[in-house]
């Protein structure tokens, strides 16, 4: 499967760019790579394609900051999960209509893809789920199955809301093209605008007897199982996208899009910090003075570590390659082990004179050295 080419090269524009300057991109590949202007050329409606997606992200606020942070599987970009892409020539030309309309000449330049109408394509709503994921099944990927209730296409009339889904009859208005033009005389001279026709409202057809299940509206409610592939290290409010698998359109047209909400549910022992993952040890005074053979949790179950004799209270251990996958990168992230050191509160008499004893022993007084190295890390907190 071919890897998605970053949206910035796409457009060929830094990562900097603003938002005229994304639209002034996207319309120059637009021009570039219309299909009718490279008929027969797979490529070039590749391209196009691409162009359009891209933009579609990036002229996004939200989409492009999730995009800048997480890559192509933060917006719904990674193809191995299910998610995102995979746009077609209707769903480009209804959702940037305004982009070719300057580009193109605004009667469709170009010819119009082939079209010569300008007619309104429906799009569904989107519905949004939230997700519960544990840090196992961060670490994973995981499929999951959810039951949503969303409208579907009516069974009755196939969705284009007619008794028995018979043929539409053509708007009379707008001869099918969804638009009216009308001619203006000015002192300037003629001139002519272009509108939605108010009688069929953009869709070019008209309903003669409405379906009797539908009450002509194409759609109905139902229930849906959708399968979820998330993929590995998914953050935290991260929202993916499954193209297509929101709420039908009335009376045909895009289907609206699955908004994905990850929940990520708190580990009991551990904490998330992006890629690692942190485990706070508290090691007896014998353990910490004596050394020790400790067991640890991880996200797969548990590890057994050595502590060294004399180790300190702030140490730093780490587990390499026990933490959570970089999304939609390779690497994985560490368990990091905080040590810390229980000192009693409350000793019995005996322990208070043995510990008296050995107390001006000048093997248990801290030198300058351990004292920086305890001391050092706060210091840069501070810094």
């Amino acid at each position: 499967m071919a890897t998605k080419r970053c949206y910035y090269e796409v457009l060929e524009i830094s990562k900097t760019a603003s938002g005229e300057e994304i639209k002034k991109a996207y319309r120059k590949k637009a021009i570039q790579y219309h299909p009718d202007k490279n008929p027969g050329d797979k490529t070039a409606e590749d391209k196009f394609k691409e162009a359009a997606e891209a933009y579609e992200v990036l002229s996004n606020e939200d989409k492009r900051r999730r995009y800048d942070q997480y890559g192509h599987a933060g917006v719904g970009g990674a193809a191995s999960s299910g998610y995102g892409g995979n746009m077609s020539m209707d769903d480009i030309f209804s959702q940037f209509g305004d982009i070719f309309g300057s580009a193109f000449g605004g009667f469709g330049g170009f010819g119009g893809f082939g079209r010569g109408s300008s007619k309104r394509v429906n799009r569904g709503t989107d519905l949004r789920v939230k997700v519960k994921l544990s840090l196992k099944e961060i670490a994973h990927g995981v499929e999951k199955k959810i039951k949503v209730k969303k409208y579907v296409a009516c069974s009755h009339c196939n969705g284009n809301g007619s008794e028995n889904g018979t043929e539409l009859s053509t708007c009379s208005t707008c001869n099918g093209s969804g638009q009216v033009i009308r001619t203006v005389n000015t002192m300037i001279g003629t001139m002519q605008t272009q509108s939605v026709c108010p009688d069929c409202g953009g869709e070019g057809s008209r309903i003669t007897k409405k379906c009797s299940h539908c009450s002509g509206e194409g759609v109905s409610i139902q229930e849906d199982i959708i399968a979820l592939n998330i993929p590995p290290g998914v953050m935290d409010n991260m929202q993916l996208s499954m193209q297509g698998k929101g709420n039908a359109a009335r009376r045909g047209g895009i289907n609206g899009d699955l908004l994905v909400l990850i929940e990520e549910e708190p580990h009991p022992e551990l904490i998330r910090d992006q890629n690692d993952v942190i485990y706070n040890l508290l090691l007896s005074f014998p353990q910490a003075a004596l050394g020790a053979t400790v067991e640890v949790p991880t996200i797969e179950g548990k590890a057994k570590i050595k502590i060294d004799p004399g180790t300190q209270p702030g140490k730093i251990l780490r587990l390499k390659n026990k933490g959570l996958p970089m999304l939609n990168r390779y690497g994985t992230g560490d368990l990091v082990i905080n040590v810390s050191v229980y000192v009693p509160e409350k000793l019995s008499k005996e322990q208070e004179e043995i510990i008296s004893s050995i107390g001006d022993d000048n093997n248990f007084q801290p030198d300058k050295s351990v004292k920086e190295q305890i001391f050092s890390k706060f210091r840069n907190l501070v810094d």
